[in-house]
């Protein structure tokens, strides 16, 4: 597989195993940066990486969103520099690889890139925003439609298989896979009856006639 075309491009498609993946390298990329921000704070005096104690330095899909709420950018810019330009970096790093491969999965299930707004973006700034809101009683009719756009968004882009076929963003991944394990399964041997039978002469001894031969 070409990994930088899967976790960084927006070309081509990708099935939901491939995307699923995508959530877990993401998730472990997130663990990784989580242990080296801890050991910044260890180093610093700040903070005991032990188990059973909440770490306040996290990762996820919801923080890409903090990045354009001020009160959230305010607390980061509190922290030390270390810590925040490894957290923002991470957070450009999984946002670029849950878009890529969101996008190409969107091609799989042959729509366009920009569907990812409505799945996605939108469901996300209103969670971000919801509480600076106004508290109307007709603000549960304004959540319900996002709702209903992010379980949609997850349906489809999860669950749902892709497009069967080549459509207008590239060959069926699937068809793919089965192609290139063809081509990797050793190939069946026609019996050769010239090989493994030869033709005794009467005259001979044994008598003449078809006899297999030995070893073959």
């Amino acid at each position: 597989m070409d990994w930088i075309w899967y976790l960084f491009r927006f070309d081509g498609r990708i099935n939901r195993a491939l995307l699923w993946q995508a959530l877990l390298i993401v998730a472990l990329l997130a663990g990784l940066l989580e242990i080296a921000g801890q050991l910044i704070g260890i180093l610093a005096g700040r903070s005991t990486l032990k188990l059973g104690i909440e770490l306040d330095f996290d990762f996820g899909l919801d923080d890409l969103f903090k990045l354009v709420d001020p009160r959230a950018s305010h607390s980061l810019s509190s922290t030390d520099l270390a810590t925040a330009i490894l957290k923002t970096s991470g957070m450009a790093l999984f946002f670029w690889i849950y878009l890529a491969t969101a996008i190409k999965r969107l091609h799989d299930r042959d729509r366009r890139g920009w569907w990812i707004v409505p799945f996605f973006f939108l469901p996300g700034l209103f969670s971000q925003f919801a509480d600076v809101l106004p508290k109307f009683s007709w603000m549960p009719s304004i959540s319900l439609p996002f709702s209903i756009l992010w379980l949609w968004g997850f349906v489809d882009m999860f669950c749902r298989p892709g497009s069967s076929g080549h459509n207008r963003f590239g060959p069926d991944p699937l068809l793919e896979i089965e192609d290139s394990s063809r081509s990797t399964a050793p190939a069946a041997t026609s019996w050769d009856q010239s090989r493994e039978i030869e033709i005794v002469p009467p005259s001979a001894s044994p008598p003449g006639g078809m006899h297999v031969k030995r070893g073959a």
